[in-house]
C-alpha cells in the first residue's frame, strides 16, 4: 500500500472540545450525601422539638385524674387490667415462673393475697383450679396495662366553659375584623402601589415605621378615647379599628400588586374600567394567595389576642372571646389538668383546621410577595 492509499490522520483540535456534560444527580447519589442527612436530620428534630408540647397536650386530655396521678406512670393514657375473682377485682400481674432466671417464661396471673416473702396468685384461664404461691417481691412485678382513653374528658370541657358561647363571640370579633382589615389594607396598598401619590414613598416608609412601635404605647391614650365614646364593655373597640388598614398588611398588599403587570390597569382602563373596576374585576382575582395570606394572619391574630379583650370585656363574660374564657376557665379548674389541656385542644381544633385547608394558598402568597422591584 502506497502513502497515497494511507487515509490522513485527524488530531482534533483541543480547542474544539466540547464539555462534557454532568449527569444528572440520581436520588440515591444525592442522600449519599452528608449534608443531605445533617439538614434532614436538624429539620426532623426541630419538628420533633415543636411538636412535643401539641403531643403533651394530646395525651394529657385523654387521660383521667388517677392516670395523671401516677408517678410512676406511663406516658400514654393506660390503666391496670383486672380480673373479677369471688366478686373482687383482682390486679393482673406478669409474674416469671423462676425468680431467679430473668429469662424464664412468664404468665399473666391475678394477685389474691399479697404477701411480704410469699403471695397467691390465680390463673385467669383457670380460675377454678387451687391457688398458686409465688416466692418473692410481688410490688417488682409490671402490672398489665391497656389503653384507656378518657374522651369524655371534652364534652365535660366543652359545658364547662360554656363553649358554644365563646366561640361565637371569638368567630365574630375574628371576622368581622378580618373583612375590615383586609378591605382596607386592599384599598391602602393598591393606591401606593398603582397611583403616583405626593410623597408616597415618604408615607410608605412611615407606615412601615409604624410596625416597629408596641401596641402598649398606645394602650393608655386609646383607651380614654373608648372610654369618652362609651365602646368599652363592647366588641367595637376589638373590631373598628381593623377598619383602618395595618401597615403589616398593607406592605405585604403592595409587594404583591407590585408582581402584576401594569399593562392590565391600562388595558382595562381602555375598555372603560375606573380604578375600582379594574380593582375589582381585574386585579383581585389574581391575588387570592396574598389575600388569603393576610386573611389568616389576621384571623390568627384575633383568635388569640387576650390582652385587649380582657381590657375592654373584663365585666362582661357573654362578651368575651375563647382566649379570656379559656384563662378563666384555667383559673377555676387548675387542680384538674386534664379538663385545662381538653380545653385547649377544642380552643384549637378550628385554627389548625383552617390552615390545613388554606396552607397551599397562604404559602403561596408569602413566597411571592416579597419578590419584587
Amino acid at each position: 500500500m502506497t502513502m497515497l492509499d494511507t487515509p490522513p490522520t485527524i488530531v482534533p483540535d483541543d480547542g474544539a472540545k466540547k464539555k462534557r456534560k454532568k449527569k444528572p444527580q440520581t436520588p440515591k447519589a444525592k442522600w449519599s450525601k452528608p449534608s443531605t442527612w445533617i439538614v434532614t436530620g436538624l429539620t426532623a428534630l426541630t419538628l420533633v422539638i415543636f411538636l412535643m408540647p401539641l403531643a403533651y397536650m394530646v395525651v394529657t386530655s385523654l387521660k383521667s385524674e388517677d392516670q395523671l396521678g401516677r408517678l410512676d406512670g406511663p406516658i400514654l393514657p393506660k390503666s391496670p387490667v383486672t380480673f373479677e375473682y369471688e366478686g373482687e377485682e383482682l390486679p393482673l400481674l406478669v409474674v416469671p415462673l423462676d425468680q431467679a432466671d430473668p429469662d424464664s417464661p412468664t404468665e399473666t396471673l391475678a394477685l389474691l393475697r399479697p404477701g411480704r416473702a410469699v403471695s397467691q396468685f390465680v390463673d385467669p384461664d383457670d380460675p377454678e383450679a387451687e391457688p398458686l404461691e409465688w416466692e418473692g417481691n410481688w410490688r417488682v412485678l409490671e402490672p398489665v396495662e391497656e389503653l384507656d382513653l378518657h374522651f369524655e374528658n371534652y364534652p365535660t370541657a366543652w359545658d364547662l366553659m360554656n363553649f358554644p358561647l365563646l366561640l361565637r363571640n371569638t368567630l365574630v370579633i375574628a371576622g368581622l375584623g378580618t373583612i375590615g382589615a383586609v378591605g382596607s389594607s386592599i384599598l391602602v396598598a393598591y393606591g401606593l402601589a398603582r397611583f403616583k401619590i405626593p410623597f408616597g414613598r415618604t408615607i410608605l416608609v412611615i407606615l412601615i415605621a409604624t410596625i416597629v412601635l408596641p401596641r402598649f404605647v398606645m394602650l393608655v391614650p386609646t383607651y380614654a378615647l373608648f372610654v369618652q365614646i362609651g365602646w368599652v364593655d363592647t366588641w367595637l373597640p376589638l373590631i373598628v379599628p381593623h377598619f383602618f388598614a395595618n401597615a403589616f398588611n398593607v406592605f405585604l398588599l403592595r409587594q404583591y400588586f407590585l408582581t402584576i403587570p401594569g399593562e392590565l390597569d391600562e388595558a382595562a382602563t381602555l375598555d372603560g374600567a375606573g380604578p375600582f373596576r379594574t380593582l375589582w374585576s381585574v386585579i383581585l382575582p389574581q391575588m387570592k394567595p396574598a389575600i388569603v395570606a393576610v386573611c389568616l394572619f389576621h384571623f390568627y391574630f384575633a383568635w388569640n389576642d387576650f390582652f385587649e379583650p380582657m381590657i375592654y370585656l373584663s365585666t362582661r363574660p357573654d362578651l368575651q372571646p375563647i382566649s379570656v374564657g379559656l384563662r378563666t376557665f384555667n383559673t377555676l379548674y387548675d387542680s384538674q389538668p386534664t379538663l385545662i389541656q381538653a380545653g385547649a385542644m377544642l380552643a384549637l381544633i378550628i385554627p389548625v383546621v383552617v390552615f390545613v385547608f388554606a396552607q397551599k394558598a397562604f404559602l403561596k402568597g408569602i413566597d411571592l410577595s416579597g419578590v419584587q422591584k
